[in-house]
C-alpha cells in the first residue's frame, strides 16, 4: 500500500517529542532546556510547547532548578511489567482527555489490510458517540473517517477500496461519482480537518485529521450532532493541534 501524502505535523511533533524524552531520558538527574534544544536542533520557539504538552502528559517533569527529568508516565512505561497494557491505558486516557477539550465524542481508526477499522473511541453520556446505522467500513466515501483515510492512500490502493464497497447514496449530500469524490480526495490539503456534513448521517456532522507514521494510515475523528454545527470547525481545529500526545502513545 503506498501513500500519497506526506508525514502529517502531529506525526512530526511525535518525532521531535521523541527526541526529546531520549535526551531527558539519558540524565536522571535532569537536563536543561538549552541542551535538549542543542540535542534535538529544535528552535526554543517550537521546543518550549512541545515540553508544555510532554508535561502536560506527564512524560517529563521541571526540577526546582528548571532541568527537566522523566516523569511519572515515561517512568512508568519505562517499567511497567505489562507495557502494552501501559500504553493503552495511556492512549484510553489521552482520548478521554481530547473528547473532553473538544466537547465531542473522539474515534480512533486505522485502515488495516484493505479496511476501516475503529481501534478505539471516548464517548460520554453528553458526547454521544454517531450511531453507526451503516457499517464505517461500507461508507469510506460519505464518513470524514474514510475520506480521511482515502486521502491518505494513491490512486491505485482508492480504486481497489472502492471495487469492493460501492459509493451507495446514503443521504442526500453523499457524493456516489468516484470521480467527483477522487477531485475532493485529491483537493483536500493534507493539513486541514477532513468534514462530513450530515453525508454519513441526518443530523450528525463530522471531522477528521490524518496521523499518518511511517506507512500506517490512521485518523483522529470527532462527531457532533446538527445543532452543534456551529462549533465542528473550532472543534476539528482543536482536534488537530491535540493529535499529537495520541500518537504519541501509539509511537511508544
Amino acid at each position: 500500500m503506498a501513500l500519497k501524502h506526506e508525514p502529517t505535523a502531529p506525526f512530526h511533533s511525535v518525532q521531535y517529542a521523541l527526541r526529546v524524552l531520549d535526551s531527558v531520558s539519558n540524565r536522571p538527574s535532569g537536563v536543561t532546556e538549552a541542551l535538549i534544544a542543542r540535542e534535538t536542533g529544535l528552535s526554543t520557539e517550537h521546543l518550549a510547547p512541545l515540553l508544555l504538552m510532554l508535561r502536560r502528559e506527564g512524560y517529563v517533569e521541571r526540577l526546582a532548578d528548571g532541568a527537566y527529568a522523566a516523569g511519572d508516565t515515561l517512568a512508568l512505561l519505562g517499567s511497567a511489567d505489562d507495557r502494552a497494557r501501559a500504553l493503552r491505558l495511556k492512549l484510553r486516557r489521552s482520548l478521554s482527555e481530547l473528547r473532553d477539550s473538544v466537547g465531542a465524542a473522539v474515534y480512533l481508526s486505522r485502515y488495516v489490510d484493505g479496511e476501516i477499522r475503529i481501534t478505539d473511541f471516548a464517548d460520554s453520556p453528553q458526547t454521544p458517540k454517531v450511531h453507526e446505522w451503516v457499517d464505517f467500513r461500507s461508507a469510506a466515501h460519505a464518513s470524514a473517517i474514510g475520506k480521511c483515510l482515502l486521502t491518505q492512500l494513491d490512486h491505485d490502493d482508492r480504486r481497489d477500496h472502492l471495487s469492493r464497497h460501492k459509493t451507495a447514496r446514503l443521504t442526500s449530500r453523499t457524493i456516489t461519482s468516484e470521480k467527483a469524490l477522487f477531485r475532493r480526495l485529491d483537493a483536500q490539503p493534507a493539513t486541514v480537518p477532513v468534514l462530513d456534513l450530515q453525508e454519513y448521517a441526518v443530523g450528525t456532522v463530522c471531522a477528521a485529521v490524518p496521523i499518518t507514521a511511517g506507512r500506517s494510515v490512521g485518523c483522529l475523528a470527532l462527531s457532533l450532532p446538527l445543532s452543534h454545527a456551529h462549533r465542528l470547525r473550532q472543534a476539528a481545529d482543536t482536534l488537530n493541534r491535540r493529535a499529537t500526545p495520541v500518537l504519541l502513545s501509539m509511537a511508544l
